[in-house]
């Protein structure tokens, strides 16, 4: 039995668990790879999938960084069966269609701009017509009903408490001998008394534990703390004049923030000529969804829809479908919050929102989620002076706020507390969906209470598991390969500068109209090399300080 982590190995993102198991290969989740650029070349090297051979997938949730390659394996010869719960079937339908739109669309821009410098278009990740094809093999299975995918496997899905429809998914291997080994992947977890969802459930054995570690250096605010800070940043943008712009997930976060804009309604707290956009097709067609499958909800939530209120929509929301009604939305004087995708800025209709509105005093920016290493908004929330959003550079001078309750993961505590009903000695337990800082202090805490063995993969390492409760290491990738090779770099950059220097005596002799163009843009490449620095200084003088708080 193997194990192959092909993502969300010290790292968020990309989560997929190729497993080889009696012969059969299979994979839980099957996740996009977002971040920097070399970290989203990732998600074209799907060699190493080898989706033909691939013979079903089970996905955890409808996060894109759970679900996204899913077409991708189908546009490259997957035809297995796509396992996941009712709500997540149809969150999966409108997610992937909206990721395919996303390639669709980059990769026409990304054309486009080639074709101006005579150079072959750009093909897309993967297509509409793929993402057909791939909601065709989905299979809806229900929360604690046992299956047998084929003989000596059975698989239990357990509701993990993350966002709607997320799953805990329970693996019980019939070995050689009379002897089980039982796989327990716990997903993305949430964290109890959550908004909407309901409390994550729990596992009492397990072999070997494949736990997330998002949060697992530290806990949350508790809601009510939470809805006190999306007050106060409402409240200060109200009173001058100005929005508050919320760069939300489109899945859970939008969700959750209107339930407490909801609750803050019937407190009688919230301003109410000030209106509140939705500003998302995706989260718009989310949220119906979520209303559809109130059932899966925690108690108080179902009471609200018994009683015929629907706590996601409040009277002064207004749903923004198209372009045009997103871009009046910036023309509009006065305040506003807009809440609007993608959640960690780096693309979607926020980057618009932000880009008139980052440079404003008075305004808000409301990170409510996990902001990834080498997104914008992890840029903001480290404290970027500036940011290039569309192309422009633009000045942060809106008050930003990082308000971490509203995460549907579990804190630092929530973890432990959920690993505390595991009966059994001797489990051993892989960290991953974590930053590698973060990581190690868990897997510390995870030893000194409850003395099992921690194991924080890297990213296509190879692990055999065994009867017994032993696992072995057979390929690791060395994380040399991954680093920048910095030398290279900065000789290319040297070199370019004296060729710059060997050219003077041309370059003076050309027009003055061309050497003032041509002057300008190397101070231009100069003012973005040294803003770059500044960067790097800043950056390391934060990460001394620990002051990510995200």
């Amino acid at each position: 039995m193997k194990v192959r982590f092909l993502g969300a190995a010290r790292g968020v993102t990309g989560s997929c668990y190729m497993m080889k198991v009696k012969g059969v290969r299979f994979a839980v989740d099957c996740g996009l790879h977002q971040g920097n650029s070399e970290i989203e070349k990732r998600n074209w090297e799907t060699d190493i999938y080898d989706p033909e051979k691939i013979e079903f997938i089970m996905i955890t949730h409808a996060h894109i960084d759970h679900c996204g390659l899913l077409p991708k394996m189908v546009k490259n010869g997957f035809r297995g069966k796509i396992y996941a719960t009712p709500p997540t079937v149809d969150l999966l339908e409108i997610m992937l269609k909206d990721s395919a739109y996303i390639q669709e669309m980059e990769a026409e821009w990304k054309s486009k701009k080639r074709s101006r410098h005579g150079r072959a278009g750009d093909s897309p990740l993967y297509t509409q017509d793929d993402v057909e094809k791939t909601l065709g093999l989905i299979k809806a299975v229900e929360y604690n009903e046992e299956f047998s995918p084929f003989d000596g496997v059975n698989i239990l899905y357990k509701d993990a408490g993350h966002i709607l429809g997320s799953s805990i998914i329970e693996i019980r291997v019939d070995e050689e001998k009379d002897k089980r080994v039982k796989l327990v992947f716990s997903g993305d977890l949430g964290r109890p008394n959550q908004l909407l969802v309901r409390n994550p459930s729990y596992s009492e054995v397990a072999d070997f534990l494949f736990l997330e570690s998002t949060y697992g250096n530290r806990d949350h605010k508790n809601e009510d703390q939470s809805r006190e800070e999306l007050l106060e940043a409402i409240n200060y943008s109200y009173n001058k004049g100005q929005k508050v712009i919320i760069p939300a997930f489109a899945l859970e976060r939008t969700q959750e923030v209107l339930y407490s804009l909801y609750l803050l309604y019937k407190e009688g707290r919230l301003p109410t000529d000030m209106p509140i956009f939705l500003d998302s097709p995706l989260a718009i067609r989310a949220t119906q969804i979520f209303s559809k499958h109130y059932r899966y909800f925690d108690a108080k939530t179902r009471e609200f829809f018994k009683a015929g209120e629907d706590p996601l929509r409040i009277p002064n929301l207004k749903l923004s479908e198209t372009p045009a009604q997103s871009m009046s939305i910036n023309s509009l004087e006065g305040p506003a919050v807009i809440i609007s995708a993608s959640g960690m800025a780096n693309a979607g209709r926020v980057k618009h929102h932000l880009r008139h509105n980052i440079w404003k005093k008075g305004a808000s920016i409301v990170f409510v989620g996990f902001q990834a290493k080498g997104t914008p908004g992890r840029k903001i929330v480290d404290g970027a002076d500036t940011i290039k959003i569309l192309g422009e550079e633009l000045a942060v001078n809106a008050r930003v706020f990082t308000i971490n309750g509203f995460s549907a993961h579990a804190g630092q505590s929530h973890i432990l507390e959920w690993l505390s009903n595991f009966q059994n000695h001797g489990m051993k337990v892989f960290l991953t969906h974590g930053e590698y800082g973060t990581q190690k202090i868990l897997a510390e805490l995870i030893k000194e209470r409850f003395g099992h063995e921690v194991h924080i993969p890297d990213y296509l390492e190879e692990c055999e598991l065994k009867a017994d409760r032993i696992y072995e290491t057979i390929s690791k990738v060395q994380s040399e390969s991954f680093k920048v090779n910095w030398d290279y770099v900065l000789n290319q950059l040297e070199n370019q500068v004296s060729e710059l220097r060997d050219n003077q005596s041309h370059i003076g002799s050309m027009s003055w109209s061309d050497q003032v163009e041509l002057r300008d843009e190397v101070l231009e490449a100069g003012t973005v090399l040294s803003r770059l620095l500044s960067s790097v200084v800043k950056k390391g003088s934060s990460q001394e300080k620990g002051n990510y708080k995200s």
